[in-house]
């Protein structure tokens, strides 16, 4: 009875990690990696699988992990968390949590390290703490008006400029237009995000980009973003200048939630859902550009 015990309480746990770990958002951060990797010039070799591996589950299970121990106050007091948009993690595995997620990705990190040089070793550095620090005690990059945005921007950003360094290849016009391109979506994407959680973020007395500013001045900087980082886009040449029509479907998603008052904030969580499928459908339209651009290039 007690072995039946055992093995039911670490198979809980086993859910309560795989569900910390954001399983729909594993793409997000891998699939950057991935493409970056390929076009810098990478091949389809060991770094590159270990590399897509790595920001696929470890990464994600350090990001939000630790994010979902530290926030559980908050989490509990939240009625969007407990899916897809994030689990409320028991309180006996928060330990747990915290060594699996460091020693998961220990040996990704240790190998990563080893095939790249200095330039892409700095940035798997920063990376990672940045990671670590929008969430850890002491940092709390999340509670820092406007660094909060950033620093979730380089959560996404980071394994594609990882992935470029790694290959060693040099920053062309291209690569550093559609990574700013990405980086001022990823600060409108995460700014957006906040405006749900005003509420439950005032009362438990967490300080974010949108409790600042409040929620329809920061739905209406979420909009200016995803605008210019569609017109920055333009900078990249033909044909990689075509997905900068992608920040269309997110302006259009976001602009009815324009004139949100704080006290209706929790509104915006039907333009967030909305957000999660058009990062699938945004995927694929992105994958069909980089496959004509690897057919014509």
């Amino acid at each position: 009875m007690s072995t039946m015990t055992t093995a039911s309480s670490w198979a809980g746990a086993a859910r309560q990690l795989l569900a910390s770990s954001r399983p729909l958002s594993w793409i997000n951060t891998a699939y950057p990696f991935a493409a970056a990797y390929l076009l810098a010039g990478g091949g389809v070799d060991i770094p590159l699988v270990v590399g897509t591996l790595f920001f696929l589950v470890p990464y994600n299970l350090l990001m939000y992990g630790v994010n979902d121990v530290f926030d559980h106050e908050s989490d509990l007091r939240n009625p969007r968390k407990g899916g897809v948009e994030g689990s409320v993690l028991d309180r006996r595995w928060h330990a747990v949590t915290l060594w699996s997620a460091g020693l998961l990705a220990l040996p990704f990190v240790i190998a990563l390290l080893a095939w790249g040089g200095l330039v892409s070793a700095t940035v798997l550095v920063i990376v990672l703490a940045a990671v670590v620090g929008y969430s850890a005690p002491g940092l709390r990059l999340k509670e820092r008006p406007v660094a909060d945005s950033l620093t979730s921007s380089t959560h996404f950003v980071g394994p594609a400029v990882f992935g470029l360094a790694l290959t060693g290849a040099p920053l062309s016009l291209t690569a550093a237009a559609s990574l700013l391109a990405f980086f001022l979506w990823g600060m409108a994407s995460h700014a957006f995000g906040a405006v749900q959680d005003v509420q439950p973020d005032r009362e438990a007395g967490i300080g974010s980009i949108a409790t600042v500013l409040g929620a329809a001045p920061t739905v209406r900087l979420a909009i200016a973003l995803y605008a210019a980082a569609g017109l920055v886009m333009l900078l990249a040449g033909w044909p990689a200048m075509l997905a900068g029509a992608l920040a269309l479907p997110y302006i259009l998603s976001t602009w009815p939630f324009r004139s949100l008052p704080d006290q209706r904030a929790d509104e915006a969580n039907r333009g967030w859902r909305r957000f999660l499928w058009l990062n699938l459908l945004s995927g694929f339209l992105l994958t069909q550009l980089l496959i004509v651009m690897a057919l014509t290039g």
